[in-house]
Formats: structure tokens, C-alpha cells, sequence
């Protein structure tokens, strides 16, 4: 029997079947799930599955078990594929998640004491996006020219003596109260029910150059399904849904 428009598999390689799509959990989940329901309407079928963690979407989309994912910004991307040599790449962008700095004991960075435990996500390219964003509040001070490549080797003043501790992203926001601060990626954060815009101590700006994006195969990007798929994120329905969503703790990035 004949699936319903709204529901059709779709011919991809050799095989009829829906998309495969990895996601955190979280808000990268929830928008997904709308960006499938509009896709529906085109008769693009789409089956989300959720991570945990950074690393397992991207080998799982090398190895074909994915056909797509919607979790990770360009420089991690880029990362990725230097380190793990995966022929990945980028399908079209689609949201911002300022990274910002939460704290159960003070409100600002300055007000952290001496000898302070701060975490960070111990991935390279958010490890040193967090460490720029610290350094910018005053916690310490980085090496000239620092941005997203930095590592704990770039501190160069750190009159506090500031313990920087670093963890899986996924982990931080649960370790939150055994740390002085923590600085957590907005997907993480709001799984946590910690709102971006009204929790952290300090945040990045919205014009971010973080911005998310869809990564497929090299050989598939054009074809026909990634495009109806991009075409399926970047609307104004799911825009709205974001904007609505999130009050601002999100930025669609398209």
C-alpha cells in the first residue's frame, strides 16, 4: 500500500525509506521536529534521532548512519573533519546559540574569588570559544589573537589563579553547583531549564559567528532530498517557531 504524501519515503541510493536525521537533545530536537512536520507537507519523511554527546552524529553521518545532521557550528565542523578525516560538509546554516557564563553563587565574573573551579566544554572549538568569552569578562587573560582555537596554554595573566576545568558539554550544566562558573552551549543550557537571556552571568552577543548548520556527506550535498530538507528548515514558519520559542535565547541564523 502506497504511503500518504505527507509521508512518503524517499529514494535515497538504492534504498525508499525516510531521512535520517541526528540531533542533541534539546532545542536542536524540538526544532527538527517542526522542520518535519513542514517537510511532511512536501512529502519529505524525516526520522530524528537524538545524541548525547558532539562527537557520535558526525561519525555516525561518515559511516552512513545518518543521512544528516543539526547540532554543531562550522569551526567544530571543521575540526571534525581535519581530525577525523570526514568527507562532511556543510548544507546551509541554521541557528545561533549564544554560549554564556551561569553561575548559583555570583552575578557577575568579576564578583569569582581566588583559586575559583570554572568549566568548560572539552571540545577544541567550543573549549576555546568559552575561553574567549571568559577572558572578554575579565576572568584572565589570553594570548593576542586568541578566538575559538584557544586552549588553556593561551592564558597569560591569571592573577585569580583560576582553575579551568574541562568537561563534556553535555555534563556541564549537572555540575554546575560543585563549580564556582560554568560556561555552557544555549542547546545544553536550556535542556537544563536555563534560559540564555535571563540566567547567565555573562553572554555571547547575537551576531555570534557560531552559527549551526546542517552537515551531510560530500556527495550528497546537492542532492535533490538535501535540498528539499534545507529548504524545509529554512522558512518562516520555523523562524517564527524559534523566535516564539526561545524569546531570544535562540537566533535563527537564516
Amino acid at each position: 500500500m502506497a504511503l500518504p504524501v505527507a509521508a512518503q519515503a524517499q529514494d535515497i541510493g538504492s534504498t525508499l525509506r525516510p531521512l535520517r536525521i541526528g540531533v542533541t537533545a534539546g532545542p536542536h530536537a524540538q526544532v527538527m521536529e517542526r522542520v518535519r512536520d513542514i517537510a511532511a507537507r512536501d512529502g519529505l519523511a524525516l526520522r530524528i534521532i537524538e545524541f548525547q554527546d558532539y562527537i557520535q552524529p558526525n561519525v555516525a553521518l561518515a559511516a552512513g548512519d545518518l543521512d544528516a545532521n543539526s547540532y554543531q557550528h562550522q569551526p567544530f565542523l571543521d575540526q571534525q573533519v581535519r581530525d577525523r578525516r570526514l568527507a562532511l560538509v556543510s548544507l546551509g546554516k541554521t541557528l545561533v546559540f549564544p554560549m554564556g557564563i551561569y553561575s548559583r553563587r555570583h552575578r557577575r565574573v568579576a564578583d569569582i574569588p581566588q583559586g575559583a573551579r570554572i568549566a568548560i566544554p572539552n571540545d577544541p572549538t567550543n573549549g576555546g570559544r568559552a575561553l574567549v568569552l571568559l577572558a572578554a569578562n575579565g576572568a584572565f587573560s589570553l594570548r593576542e589573537g586568541s578566538d575559538f582555537r584557544a586552549t588553556v596554554a593561551d592564558i597569560t595573566g591569571n592573577p585569580k589563579r583560576i582553575r579551568v576545568v574541562e568537561l563534556d558539554a553535555a555534563q556541564l550544566p549537572r555540575i554546575l553547583d560543585e563549580v564556582e562558573a560554568a560556561a555552557i552551549n544555549s542547546n545544553f543550557a536550556l535542556e537544563a531549564s536555563l534560559n540564555p537571556v535571563r540566567d547567565a552571568i555573562a553572554i555571547e552577543s547575537a551576531d555570534s559567528p557560531y552559527a549551526n548548520l546542517i552537515a551531510v556527506r560530500q556527495q550528497d550535498r546537492e542532492a535533490p532530498w538535501a535540498r528539499r530538507l534545507l529548504a524545509a528548515y529554512q522558512t518562516q514558519e520555523v523562524k517564527d517557531f524559534v523566535q516564539t520559542t526561545f524569546q531570544g535565547a535562540v537566533v535563527p541564523a537564516f
